[in-house]
């Protein structure tokens, strides 16, 4: 019987190995851009076409190398970094794995041009499915410049999975500004199509950097964060608890100059904001963290964006801490202390910190969040005259007051009903924009002067490429040239929101719907999201007045049982119900 284990083909089983190095092309833009870092390059340009997934072309006036070293490059497992195993927990550069060039080389085509510092020539070497079809001796600057065509040309089922072109250009942005924000003395540029995109000069100071790399509006909403513990140090910025991301993609971690996700940092993060944002929402922070080489392993994972630490409680503390002392200085509802050990601000603002930090290290690799489950269909709320909604009722109820800011309490004559004001107004806003969206009657509020605002390379790209849909949504917003957008008007219901966080929302959404999104359903998961911020928050006073017009708009509108992310707005306690949790039956 023929053997039915086999060994692959080796061009097979490179294109199979390069699918963990390279996604999709903001994967080659991290590889070549890492390289490009490692070779000491003070100016970095960065040329995509078609949003990265025509072409991606990375040149760098780095070292440069001779013909061997180019040639070697190419070959799987082949690094200067490393060169025993015990060197592998010492690594202070990007690149030690050898697999970038070899992996980006085997599926698509790829060409070095390059001059080692001092030489008279460089060299010319051009690969197309993972083999050299040219080395040649070339002239050329000092430095290296790598370009990547047809990609995906030898796996065209990877294509499919792609994004639309503003989507795949906006994940080529991303990874640009977080690998090269820390790198504050390297100045780049990036051309998307042939037009100048973004040009980030070299400065002597990183909170400089983070303004230019995020813009200037988002660093004004940014507190500095400096602070050592044990072997630890944590160092940059973190945002005021009123301002919010919609998704974490807004906290930037990097350890020892490296770029990573690791849930346990920021689980870290998201404990410090705890009791002080509202739930689903997230920072920004740009946070470095320093601790000996030795202390954390990097080679835990293909595209080196995870890490393992030596002692992660260390870690934990660390960060945890940092964010605390901070936000405790701002928190108003927090005395003020002077003390050298911040564990105590921790202890002020989180009460129930003892032991979390044991609680986060257990669940280290198992983190994961459960969703709120919805009442069931309509209960129906009864009206002053007992009987089932078939008309207004919500109005018809005796207002009492309310717990906590946050919940209204209100008497009827066969129970007691409670109504989350947040999500009551949510749902309120959410047919009402939506109403108007339908029926293209979007009110909006036009700006006497339009407003200029600074915003992630990222999210600016796809900007103009939304312009109509942005446009529905009550947004008259265009692209000002590099990150920067023009606010013309803004819809009216959201008028009092600052229109910064709003649009950082909305870009962010469309960037993740992919390729060929459902559009009604973007716009109802728009819609929401701007309902959502617009809404009266939790924790936040309302009058008598204001409880009983929210009750008659919830008698004007359809659907006023839950909110639009499907929690309920309300719930009933029959007469029976509140006998029962009294023993009177």
């Amino acid at each position: 019987m023929p053997a039915r284990i086999v060994i692959l083909p080796r061009e097979t089983a490179e294109r199979i190995a390069a699918g963990e190095v390279v996604e999709r092309p903001s994967s080659i833009v991290k590889e070549l851009l890492e390289n490009a870092l490692d070779a000491g390059a003070s100016e970095i340009v960065i040329e995509l076409e078609k949003g990265g997934t025509r072409s991606v072309r990375v040149i760098d006036n780095g070292e440069g190398m001779d013909r061997v070293d180019a040639a070697l490059a190419f070959e799987r497992h082949a690094t200067s970094k490393i060169s025993v195993f015990e060197d592998l927990y010492e690594i202070t550069s990007f690149g030690f794995r050898g697999e970038a060039l070899p992996s980006i080389a085997s599926v698509s085509k790829t060409e070095m041009i390059t001059r080692k510092k001092g030489a008279l020539s460089g060299c010319r070497i051009r690969v197309e499915s993972g083999k050299v079809v040219e080395n040649t001796e070339a002239g050329c600057p000092e430095g290296t410049a790598v370009s990547v065509t047809d990609i995906f040309g030898t796996v065209p089922v990877r294509r499919k999975f792609l994004k639309k072109e503003s989507t795949e250009q906006s994940y080529c942005l991303e990874v640009i500004t977080r690998t090269l924000l820390p790198r504050s003395r390297v100045r780049f540029r990036v051309v998307a199509d042939g037009k100048p995109l973004l040009h980030i000069p070299a400065t002597a100071d990183i909170a400089e950097r983070v303004a230019l790399v995020l813009g200037i509006n988002v660093k004004d909403q940014l507190l500095p964060v400096e602070r050592v513990r044990g072997v630890v140090r944590v160092k940059g910025f973190t945002s005021r608890p009123d301002f919010t991301r919609s998704t974490s993609r807004g906290i930037l971690c990097y350890v020892n100059g490296r770029h990573v996700k690791d849930p346990l940092i920021s689980h870290a993060v998201m404990t410090a904001y705890r009791r002080l944002m509202e739930a689903r929402r997230y920072p920004q922070a740009v946070l470095f963290i320093d601790l000996p080489p030795g202390d954390v392993d990097v080679n835990v994972h293909p595209a080196k964006l995870e890490v393992r630490f030596r002692n992660p409680k260390e870690v934990y503390e660390a960060v945890l801490f940092a964010l605390a002392g901070v936000l405790a200085t701002i928190a108003s509802r927090v005395e003020k202390r002077s003390t050298e050990e911040p564990a105590a601000y921790a202890d002020v603002i989180f009460p129930e910190f003892r032991g979390r930090v044991e609680e986060a290290l257990k669940r280290y690799n198992a983190y994961g969040g459960g969703t709120a489950a919805s009442i069931a269909e309509t209960h129906p709320v009864w009206d002053i005259s007992g009987e089932t909604r078939d008309i207004p009722f919500f109005s018809s109820l005796e207002y009492l007051g309310q717990i906590e800011n946050t919940y209204l309490i209100f008497s009827g004559s066969r129970g007691m009903v409670l109504i989350d004001q947040h999500a009551a107004h949510e749902r309120i806003l959410f047919e009402k924009l939506r109403a108007e969206s339908e029926d293209g009657s979007l009110s909006s509020q036009r700006r006497l002067l339009p407003e200029i605002v600074d915003i992630p390379p990222g999210l600016a790209s796809l900007a103009g490429d939304s312009r109509s849909l942005l446009n529905e949504m009550g947004m008259d917003i265009e692209p000002f040239g590099g990150s920067s957008i023009r606010i013309h008007s803004f819809p009216t219901l959201l008028a009092h929101l600052e229109p910064m966080s709003v649009i950082f929302d909305v870009l962010e959404e469309i960037g993740e719907r992919g390729k060929s999104p459902d559009l009604r359903e973007l716009r109802e998961k728009l819609l929401t999201m701007m309902a959502c911020k617009g809404a009266v928050k939790a924790r936040e006073r309302l009058t008598r007045s204001e409880a009983e017009q929210l009750c008659r708009d919830l008698d004007a509108i359809p659907f006023s049982s839950n909110c639009p992310h499907g929690r309920p707005l309300f719930i009933r306690f029959e007469l029976k119900d509140l006998e029962k949790l009294f023993k009177r039956s």
